[in-house]
């Protein structure tokens, strides 16, 4: 009797995390129709990404194909510029539209896998942490409080400046420094939960640690943790560029935003476009991610319930 009914509460609670599910989607669905600012960041967002996966077809040019001829050509609707380089060339005569348009590749790929990188292992630190507390905890959060207190942009600069400008360098360099700050918010959030109600019931029902961590905690983290990953992502976006403006990030064979804003800042007064138009991709992306950001914590929150009007 006691295993039959066992047995049936666990089924009622996976008909009611399904039944859940699917509220959550229809809820995301009405939230962002009625959201404009949030299927704004999303159409730009998306549109960041097809920029990326099909640059070679979007693009007219090899972005690292130089033709000292057509050097510091200003953009199309200035005097001396022509619409077979709309947004003018670079000092090298390479064409600055297209090396935008490539350089999405390197700021999405550090920005997600980073991010990967720093969820996954933050929100292992984090459970572990929250759920087992004891010795595993005090371990854990010293070493993430010994990260937090380490000036982020020091380390940043000292330890890419020290492994060399390399992509795969960059992302491990964000994944790793970045985890501290997702190991403390999924703690925080693993200790509020674990006194729950549906924890004490998944308990009760002979559910083991690892299935409570993963199908019952973890789930409930999507909402807390999605602006965080929104803005973090951005932020890497951000610090790749920095750090390619400092000469740290990709080899300089690379187009990266970061990597023209260098080759432009030498020039930012007589041909301003060099640099400007790489830094106005920078903030259309941020600005992208926030607005998705604001829509997607709302949207996914499974405490959420309202949708905006």
């Amino acid at each position: 009797m006691t295993q039959t009914t066992g047995s049936s509460a666990v089924t009622t609670m996976e008909l009611d995390r399904d039944v859940g599910f699917t509220r959550r989607v229809n809820h995301a669905g009405r939230l962002l129709w009625r959201d404009k600012s949030g299927l704004i960041g999303l159409i730009m967002f998306l549109s960041v990404v097809f920029a990326a996966v099909f640059a070679p077809v979007i693009t007219p040019y090899d972005p690292l194909k130089q033709n000292l001829r057509e050097a510091k050509m200003p953009p199309a609707w200035r005097e001396g510029g022509d619409w077979s380089h709309i947004l003018g060339t670079d000092n090298l005569g390479r064409d600055v539209y297209t090396r935008i348009i490539y350089g999405s590749r390197v700021s999405l790929t550090v920005g997600f896998f980073g991010v990967l990188i720093a969820t996954s292992l933050g929100m292992i630190l984090g459970l572990i942490a929250g759920y087992n507390g004891g010795k595993a905890d005090a371990l854990i959060m010293g070493f993430v409080n010994l990260i937090l207190s380490l000036p982020y942009l020091v380390v940043v600069v000292t330890v890419a400046a020290i492994l060399g400008r390399s992509l795969l360098n960059v992302i491990l360099i964000f994944g790793v420094t970045d985890l501290a700050i997702f190991a403390r918010i999924t703690r925080g959030e693993v200790l509020r939960m674990r006194e729950s109600d549906f924890i004490k019931s998944a308990v009760s029902v002979g559910s083991g640690t690892s299935r409570i961590l993963f199908r019952h905690i973890t789930p409930n983290l999507v909402g807390p943790l999605v602006t965080i990953v929104t803005f973090e992502m951005s932020a890497m976006i951000f610090y790749e560029a920095g750090l390619g403006f400092l000469g740290l990030s990709v080899p300089p064979t690379v187009p990266s935003w970061g990597n023209m804003l260098a080759s432009g800042r030498q020039y930012l007064t007589i041909y301003p476009w060099i640099a400007i138009f790489p830094g106005l991709a920078i903030v259309y992306t941020g600005l992208a991610m926030n607005l998705l950001g604001d829509w997607l914590r709302d949207a996914l929150d499974p405490r959420s319930r309202r949708v905006k009007k």
